[in-house]
């Protein structure tokens, strides 16, 4: 089969792989009908986070047709259903998942060992998401082995068409959860930073949680104009002003009830000397994330706040603001999002017309043409917000 394989830092390939099999008695294969490019399989192109070797199949967004189940497969799932893919990897019989915690599944990562070494303990499997975190297939594929297909497959009727449904293998209950986290009251002031995807999904769900006004904060105009004309939201441009005052000024000194951290690790929110300062640091691995946007988060959080973090770090941070977050009383919330929580009350919001995550999609090309999708999405070319690809 084809696949889109990460060859080094920087680079992909769309190379002849062998088909995937199935395994173990939960497993299912899938072929693939639409998959996705991903913020944070950047992170990966570019070599910030470890333990990727050539030839690892990329991707963790997908949803497909199943073609093949093992024999333990249970749940009501059949050969030929139609299914959408959770990113995360969960068994659903564990302390975690029986909380509802997919994303830190105690037994869904073969590489625990490894991942405890640097995390002190392991979250979950995660498809196409390097050695650290199981070393698993991902979904930049035309098929693709799903573990626990049971726990994440979710299986969609015909009625709505790939574009509405794939994003609720990630950024949609990524967005979603970042809002929830933030415990939204009616007349709420949020403050988003990061107008790529989840960003954009984060500000939607934020509205449909009851937030009176959702502030976007981004560099890229034609992202702010995303966010204003598909989500309502109100937008700063980090470049052409001063975040910490226009919110000040934004919200009569009060500061935003909640802030969202949608960027992660790549950050670029900052000035010229604090953002030189953090890539050198990263060059000589002195620190392994860039925490601009954090930073500037919980500086800009009103007194007694919430500080919800969605974006994807890696490791470890400098020049963290701890005394601003603790004599202020604010709260931190995070995590990789528990998707398969989110799956199916999330896909009826979508029946209902309650929200259409659709409206990201800014191109759809073929899987071949996914190194050219990794370009312009990398380097903000041709208005990219989502590539979508077609097997």
């Amino acid at each position: 089969m084809r696949a889109t394989c990460w060859v080094a830092p920087n680079k992909v390939s769309v190379d002849d792989v062998p088909d995937p099999q199935i395994i173990n008695p939960r497993d299912a294969i899938v072929r693939i009908t639409s998959s996705a490019i991903c913020g944070s399989d950047l992170h990966l192109l570019q070599g910030y986070l470890p333990a990727m070797r050539k030839g690892d199949v990329l991707g963790h967004e997908f949803m497909g047709e199943v073609v093949e189940l093992g024999h333990g497969v249970r749940d009501g799932l059949g050969v030929g259903d139609r299914v959408v893919v959770a990113f995360p990897i969960a068994c659903g019989n564990c302390v975690a998942c029986a909380n509802g915690l997919y994303s830190i599944c105690e037994n869904s990562n073969p590489n625990a060992a490894v991942a405890e070494l640097a995390m002190g303990h392991s979250p979950a499997g995660v498809f196409g998401y390097s050695h650290l975190l199981g070393g698993y297939a991902g979904g930049q594929a035309q098929y693709v082995r799903v573990p626990y297909a049971d726990v994440g497959a979710l299986k969609v009727e015909d009625d709505l068409p790939d574009e509405k449904v794939l994003f609720l293998s990630d950024v949609l209950p990524t967005g979603y959860m970042a809002a929830e986290m933030c415990d939204i009251e009616r007349g709420d002031v949020i403050a988003i930073w990061g107008a790529g995807p989840v960003g954009q999904l984060a500000a939607a769900s934020a509205f449909l949680l009851g937030a009176e006004r959702v502030i976007v904060i981004d560099r890229f105009p034609y992202r702010l104009a995303m966010a204003r004309e598909k989500t309502g939201a109100e937008t700063i441009n980090y470049e052409e002003t001063d975040v910490l005052d226009a919110l000040r000024d934004m919200t009569a000194g009060r500061g935003p009830d909640a802030c969202i951290d949608a960027v992660g690790v790549e950050g670029h929110h900052a000035s010229a000397a604090l953002h030189a300062y953090d890539k050198a640091k990263q060059a000589l691995k002195m620190e392994t994330d860039r925490p601009h946007a954090l930073r500037e988060a919980v500086l800009s959080c009103r007194n007694g706040g919430t500080i919800s973090v969605i974006g994807a770090y890696g490791g470890f941070i400098d020049k963290f603001p701890m005394g601003s977050f603790t004599n202020r009383s604010l709260t931190m919330r995070s995590g990789q999002t528990h998707v398969q929580r989110y799956m199916r009350p999330l896909l009826e919001r979508i029946r209902k017309g309650e929200i259409d995550p659709s409206f990201i999609i800014t191109h759809t090309m073929r899987l071949d043409d996914t190194p050219h999708g990794y370009d312009i999405f990398k380097n903000k070319q041709e208005d990219c917000v989502k590539v979508v690809l077609k097997p």
